[in-house]
């Protein structure tokens, strides 16, 4: 199955859209496309994360550090680790759940 993600990239007037990419048993792969101005509240995954930033700017705060999300900026998110994320303008990106 071949999935070309930026044609997937659609961005809602508010909130966010997530589509599912890869779904198994060893990773999950989603994109998110987030409208300026909205958040994600502070929560914890229970598996390793790595985001993937395609588009946009946000900020991702990770255990309390703020990291800047702009195109290109991977993070690599520990399991259990709190946190969450604005988008300061359109954003979209790729979360690896491994």
């Amino acid at each position: 199955m071949n999935k070309n993600i930026q044609e997937m990239i659609e961005y809602p007037k508010q909130g966010i859209v997530s589509k599912t990419i890869i779904k198994d048993l060893d990773i999950d792969i989603t994109l998110f496309c987030m409208a300026k101005g909205t958040d994600i509240s502070e929560h914890t995954s229970t598996k390793h994360g790595i985001v993937q930033v395609l588009e946009g700017k946000g900020v991702f705060n990770l255990k309390g550090k703020d990291i800047k999300m702009n195109k290109g900026v991977v993070i690599n998110m520990p399991k259990n680790a709190v946190h969450s994320l604005m988008a300061e303008e359109n954003i979209s990106f790729l979360l690896i759940l491994i």
